[in-house]
């Protein structure tokens, strides 16, 4: 099988494995706590929602939950953004992503008085 680009560095016994990432939206780890992902900067996790994205990553990442997300307020943990695609989420957790979305989780910047 010939591969087309971006593809064609990959090794066909290791296509299929990385053929499998599509359509999971694309979430980037803090680098303070990519220590609960082994170093893992960018990690691929299916879901339709922020909350269904988290809940993934804590499957595959035991305490990223209790890191991002508030059970009290059921929300992003207060000091964190989240950005999807780009754009600072107003929504949260109820904010939506695509199979083809990129995903921040990130300390908020307050603003000025």
């Amino acid at each position: 099988m010939r591969l087309s680009e971006p593809f064609n560095h990959i090794p066909e016994q290791n296509f299929i494995q990385f053929a499998s990432y599509e359509g999971m939206a694309e979430v980037w780890i803090p680098p303070q706590i990519q220590n609960l992902t082994g170093g893992v900067e960018i990690v691929r996790v299916p879901g339709s929602t922020v909350r269904q994205l988290i809940n993934n990553l804590d499957e595959q990442y035991p305490g990223l939950k209790e890191i991002l997300y508030d059970e009290e307020e059921e929300d992003i943990m207060p000091g964190l953004a989240v950005i999807v695609d780009g754009e600072a989420s107003q929504l949260g957790v109820l904010e939506r992503v695509t199979d083809n979305s990129e995903v921040h989780f990130l300390p908020a910047i307050g603003g000025g008085h």
